[in-house]
């Protein structure tokens, strides 16, 4: 824990329980209790807690007072910050117990990794990460000399540390996401390539659909263990439900039911996709239950029992579902994966103790090994709707996950039903613009009228003519009916919007002018023929974009270390130019660029995504003073260290008044 708050906790173990974000909420909350009575005392704990989370709203006061007269015999003692953060930590710890809902088992998957204040890991997931890690990076020549990793240790948090394993799983998950010419692999990283390194990763992990929101390079440099495993188990889950989706998996048109349309199942996310592909089978089988979740539905293992059968009958042992014992049933369970050569990082113990990340982890192999579903012919007519266009498709990506990456309390899966109740776009335009959206006349879900959603989606187009967007016929209706054209054209003009008024808060010679794509423009081509390059664009759609030479020398102007040229091609081939693509987004997100556009964006030249790549950039270099760049540059062990937070829309939403100062100064092109 560094900065002011880690001065407030000063117990090592205390320290690594909590985010800086947590302790300085459960500070707030500290001195609000000792405010109203002038003193806080330990009997006083059982009814000032009843409004913190978790403990106050499962437990009851008298629980809450007897648990901690257990533990404490003199009420009368005085809480200082410390006394009272181990006591929340305890009372979480008991009211898990007693719930029967373990710690251990808190899903990392299902929820974001920042959502409880409960920071106990589960050693079963652990082991299950490690096998996972020591299973596919098994043959990297780099992490050799790490692998495997023992599972009963902590060597996962260690050599985690220097940033390679999580960018190297990033890669795993989604192929082709980072670079990996970009990656610091030095045996011996100084603090500056740690960071970036850190840096890479967090910013790759927000484009493949992450939540990172208040995880910093500095909680991965100092291997938060709760932080550590939660991103791990986010980009595992990635990797496993990647083919839960229409196009990867076309016969999974196979589940939309009579009465529904493909959309209802693209909406869904991906482990809902899960849950109904199992019902679809267990229906099959006879099983009359619906599973509805990877925990408490799934524990007696009948389900298991089930859809194996289905699956793999050949494998069909009877004694599976004569047995009455549940954790014996579920060692028949595991066999029967076993021999229908599924791998599993799962144990009879996982299961009847209902851990929801393992469960749905297993069952997600099971689905990539022997899905069950049909080929046949006549459901390629139904999927000729969900050939979209690709830059559409593209485009829908790139929004999502910059959506996404807000923190909003909605995730959405897919941009073109998720939106049409209005809602998510309300929450968008709050965060680019706070206080734009009138609450009072929002209509938060479930919707189950129509014309609520309509109003809505009325206000968001109002706002959206408010910020001057460009909506020439388009009512709220023409959201909720999920028009794609529009709701494209609307969101590219909220992250432009969105970018620009970023940079417009960081230039202090803008003297409040609004920034324009050809300040941009102009900004680019001033910083490249600065370092003495004769390389320019004319405009955002320049085809010569497409060999990815200018924006290697924009890179390597604002940051000259950042570009080991001997790795850049010539950029004349397909093959050749999409390899400088590949590096110049990784290049960027090392050095703290979020942006969410693929390399064919840059092949292609997508207007749109070119314009987004290179404001990201200016904002970087903007926000940043020339003496934090020199310090990258000189390589220096000694060097200042740039943490890099995720809960923005570009790198950090918020800017610091006197850093803007003197960027504005220190830029070679005033506005």
């Amino acid at each position: 824990m560094s900065g002011h708050w880690g001065i407030l906790v000063s117990d090592p173990w205390l320290q690594n329980q909590f985010t800086q974000v947590e302790l300085r909420s459960l500070k707030s909350q500290f001195v609000s209790m000792r405010r109203e009575s002038g003193r806080l005392a330990v009997g006083d704990l059982a009814s000032k807690m009843s409004r913190l989370k978790v403990v106050g709203e499962n437990l009851s006061e008298e629980e809450r007072a007897s648990y901690i007269q257990d533990l404490y015999q003199n009420t009368s003692e005085e809480v200082d910050f410390e006394l009272f953060l181990k006591v929340y930590l305890k009372l979480q710890s008991f009211e898990s117990s007693r719930t029967g809902s373990n710690a251990k088992n808190s899903s990392a998957f299902l929820k974001a990794a920042t959502t409880t204040l409960l920071h106990t890991i589960s050693e079963s997931e652990k082991a299950s990460y490690v096998a996972h890690i020591n299973n596919y990076l098994a043959g990297d020549e780099f992490l050799k000399k790490c692998l495997p990793i023992d599972s009963s240790t902590n060597d996962l948090f260690e050599i985690a540390k220097d940033g390679v394993l999580l960018c190297k799983l990033i890669n795993v998950a989604v192929p082709r996401t980072i670079d990996e010419r970009a990656i610091n692999t030095k045996r011996l990283l100084n603090p500056w390539e740690r960071n970036e390194n850190h840096t890479l990763c967090l910013n790759s992990a927000k484009a493949i659909g992450c939540t990172v929101v208040n995880i910093g390079t500095q909680d991965l440099i100092e291997g938060r263990r709760h932080l550590v495993l939660g991103l791990i188990s986010q980009i595992i889950k990635i990797q496993l439900l990647a083919d839960l989706n229409l196009k990867k998996t076309p016969q999974l048109v196979e589940l939309v039911s009579d009465n529904e349309g493909m959309e209802e199942l693209m909406s869904l996310a991906p482990e809902k996709i899960l849950l109904r592909w199992m019902n679809f089978h267990l229906k099959k089988s006879g099983y009359k239950k619906i599973v509805t979740n990877f925990s408490s539905d799934v524990r007696d293992a009948e389900a298991y029992a089930h859809l194996l059968n289905v699956l793999a009958p050949e494998y069909t042992n009877p004694s599976t579902l004569a047995v009455k014992n549940p954790y014996e049933r579920a060692k028949l369970v595991l066999e029967h994966a076993d021999k229908m050569g599924c791998k599993r990082y799962i144990t009879a113990r996982d299961i009847v103790e209902g851990s929801p990340n393992l469960n749905l982890a297993f069952v997600a192999h099971i689905f990539q090994h022997r899905n069950g579903l049909s080929t046949q012919a006549k459901q390629s007519s139904l999927l000729e709707n969900l050939l979209d266009d690709t830059q559409d498709s593209r485009e829908e990506r790139a929004f999502r996950l910059w959506i996404n990456s807000l923190g909003n309390s909605t995730y959405i899966n897919n941009v073109f039903e998720d939106v049409r109740n209005g809602w998510v776009l309300l929450e968008t335009l709050d965060k680019v613009s706070p206080g734009i959206v009138n609450w009072k006349i929002a209509n938060k879900p479930p919707i189950k009228l129509p014309f609520k959603k309509v109003e809505n989606c009325n206000q968001v187009v109002k706002i959206g003519k408010q910020l001057k967007f460009s909506l020439v016929n388009i009512a709220g209706n023409d959201i909720v009916q999920g028009y794609k054209k529009l709701i494209l054209a609307y969101l590219w003009q909220l992250m432009r919007y969105n970018i620009l008024q970023l940079l417009k808060n960081l230039r202090f010679h803008s003297h409040g002018k609004e920034i324009t794509d050809a300040d941009i423009l102009r900004w680019a081509n001033s910083r490249v023929s600065s370092s003495e390059s004769q390389t320019r664009i004319d405009s955002f759609k320049d085809k010569s974009v497409s060999d990815g030479i200018f924006f290697l020398e924009l890179l390597s102007s604002v940051q000259p270390r950042a570009v080991n040229w001997g790795l850049v091609t010539k950029g004349i081939t397909d093959q050749e130019k999409m390899m400088n693509a590949t590096y110049i987004i990784s290049i960027a997100r090392k050095l703290g660029c979020s942006i969410f556009l693929l390399p064919e964006d840059i092949t292609e030249v997508n207007q749109k995504m070119i314009l987004t790549l290179t404001a990201s950039i200016m904002y970087w270099f903007l926000k940043h003073p020339l003496e934090e760049r020199t310090v990258a540059s000189s390589d220096s062990e000694s060097g200042s260290q740039l943490e890099t937070t995720s809960n923005s829309t570009l790198d950090d939403s918020a800017s610091d008044s006197s850093s803007a100062e003197e960027n504005g100064s220190m830029c070679k092109y005033d506005l």
